[in-house]
């Protein structure tokens, strides 16, 4: 079976395609002329703009995730704006660290939003997944991508940046959530 993973990110498309190595389905690119407005204000509705949009633009079933770290002393920012919080990936975590430095509270989540939707665009099936932890005060690790390497995984002293790749996908929250995705499309 053949899916369009609806993301210009290689990172995310690499995670999801190990995550779903022992399935029979293969993840592909949208097709050219992929341009959601991501104007949803959850990662819910953001999911599902870009799942209809990569149905729109290839006519195939699509799956799209929206995902972003969400800190409890910045009342669950940057949320749906994670990716936009600055202009690179560095000057965000920099920014993230600053801002939190008079907190004590630095829990937070990375939360990943995925929607399902068939050739015509409409949703046959959406899960959530979470990854609880929180914000480290300095980075550490060279793994994975985003803010990994600032966010302590729950009860493991590591960062995400610090696990293999196997371990932050059993782990993480776009793991979880393609899970549940995957444990559907089985039952088809």
């Amino acid at each position: 079976m053949k899916i369009v993973f609806a993301t210009g990110n290689p990172h995310k498309l690499k995670e999801i395609k190990e995550i779903a190595g022992d399935t029979d389905i293969e993840f592909v690119l949208p097709a050219e002329g992929f341009n959601p407005v991501e104007n949803g204000s959850t990662f819910e509705e953001n999911s599902f703009i870009k799942a209809k949009e990569a149905a729109r633009v290839s006519g195939m079933m699509s799956l799209a995730d929206d995902s972003g770290l969400c800190v409890e002393a910045l009342d669950g920012g940057p949320g749906i704006y994670s990716a936009r919080y600055a202009e690179t990936p560095q000057k965000r975590i920099d920014k993230l660290l600053n801002t939190l430095t008079p907190f004590k509270d630095r829990r937070a989540k990375f939360v990943c939003a995925m929607t399902l939707v068939d050739s015509e665009g409409n949703k046959i099936f959406s899960a959530t997944g979470e990854c609880h932890g929180e914000i480290a005060k300095k980075q550490s690790g060279t793994g994975g991508f985003g803010y990994d390497p600032v966010f302590i995984v729950e009860n493991s002293g590591k960062t995400m940046a610090e696990l293999s790749e196997n371990e932050k996908n059993l782990i993480s929250h776009r793991g979880r959530a393609l899970r549940e995705v995957l444990k559907y499309l089985s039952s088809l």
